[in-house]
């Protein structure tokens, strides 16, 4: 087991990187002071991984109960964070009760925003069980619910007490869900560790094979790249943290106009990065070559490039428009300055924007 710390003061957290880490009291019992535990998971994983869950907090004497969430992202609402919010009051919960995701991205940030909300703020525990969560969505304390205007419109900062990061459980992970966290796996890469990029280039045919030996050490690095984010920027009030948002406005907009749930997450992310490297390429940050590395990088772990034909441009640019990024009524994106360098910015011409946008399955075909 590896264990790496988000550095936060009097909010620090662990996050322990290993497998069979279901079963291991000591991974629990100094994080969850309370007695009331509510587990919090989805009808995909609870059959699965709940009961180890429930007999190792059993084994240590809390008084466990638990929520189940329809699985998907169109799950993803108030409405069912009110579920949570019931299931909690009906079995009368105090305020020194403790919360557990046990679940992808979907049950960590709606399992978290209950737990910012409820009585003012209980603690929770992350156990994420796909690797888009565990190396980013249950990092960081970004919780919250979509709606149907916009992704990730409502939420609030709330950190975990402990990440369990139990790579064991990805065995049962579908090779979607298991491409779609490589997508933000490569992104560490892209915005801020080159060695991390050249490692990813050299070692993605056994990351897709899934070696256990090198996932383990992708996961830990991921981890590490995003607590030192999140320690040097909390609250995004600097855009270090925003920096973390690759491809994440153009991703967003596809699965706001997909509907969501239809395309993954990863997936979205995946194709908007390289729009975003496609933009960066067309304002002069990155070459032709640049680019090619990261469409080749992200097709090598069987992720999407190109967007879905069904969204114009003009829809794009409305989706776009509600992006938490959006200061003083412009739109800034995440772009490359070069590989391994992001910055954040709004200087960038509309009708460049506009031809990114409308690229479309030539997106990465540059010309010179």
């Amino acid at each position: 087991m590896q264990t790496l710390t988000v550095a936060l003061s009097e909010r620090t957290y662990p996050i322990f990187i290993g497998e069979h880490l279901l079963t291991q009291e000591h991974c629990f019992k100094p994080y969850l002071k309370a007695k009331q535990i509510l587990i919090v998971s989805n009808t995909t994983v609870a059959p699965l991984y709940l009961a180890q869950v429930q007999a190792t907090l059993n084994a240590q004497g809390y008084v466990v109960e638990t929520h189940i969430l329809p699985d998907g992202e169109q799950y993803k609402d108030i409405a069912h964070v009110e579920g949570i919010f019931t299931s909690l009051l009906e079995k009368r919960f105090n305020r020194d009760c403790a919360l557990i995701a046990l679940g992808g991205g979907v049950v960590g940030d709606m399992t978290g925003f209950a737990a910012a909300c409820y009585q003012r703020g209980v603690s929770f525990l992350q156990i994420p069980t796909t690797l888009l969560a565990q190396v980013d969505s249950s990092v960081g304390g970004k919780t919250g619910v979509n709606h149907p205007l916009g992704k990730n419109m409502i939420g609030a900062f709330k950190q975990p007490v402990a990440v369990l990061a139990d790579t064991s459980v990805l065995d049962t992970l579908n090779d979607r869900e298991y491409a779609a966290g490589l997508a933000e796996v490569i992104k560490y890469g892209l915005i801020r560790d080159v060695p991390f990029l050249v490692w990813l280039e050299d070692n993605i045919q056994g990351l897709v094979a899934r070696d256990k030996v090198l996932l383990a050490e992708a996961i830990a690095r991921s981890c590490q790249n995003k607590a030192d984010v999140v320690a040097a920027d909390e609250l995004e009030a600097n855009d270090l943290r925003a920096l973390l948002n690759l491809g994440h406005t153009f991703g967003h907009a596809i699965e706001t106009a997909m509907g969501y749930g239809v395309w993954l997450h990863g997936e979205a992310v995946a194709t908007g990065m390289l729009m975003a490297a496609d933009l960066s390429w067309r304002l002069g940050y990155l070459s032709a070559a640049d680019v090619e590395r990261v469409k080749r990088l992200l097709i090598a772990a069987n992720l999407p490039v190109i967007p879905p034909d069904s969204i114009s441009s003009a829809e794009f640019l409305n989706l776009m428009a509600v992006d938490k990024k959006v200061l003083a009524g412009k739109l800034r994106l995440v772009l490359l300055t070069s590989l391994g360098h992001a910055i954040v910015t709004a200087d960038f011409p509309l009708a460049t924007l506009e031809k990114t946008l409308a690229a479309g399955t030539q997106l990465g075909q540059l010309y010179d």
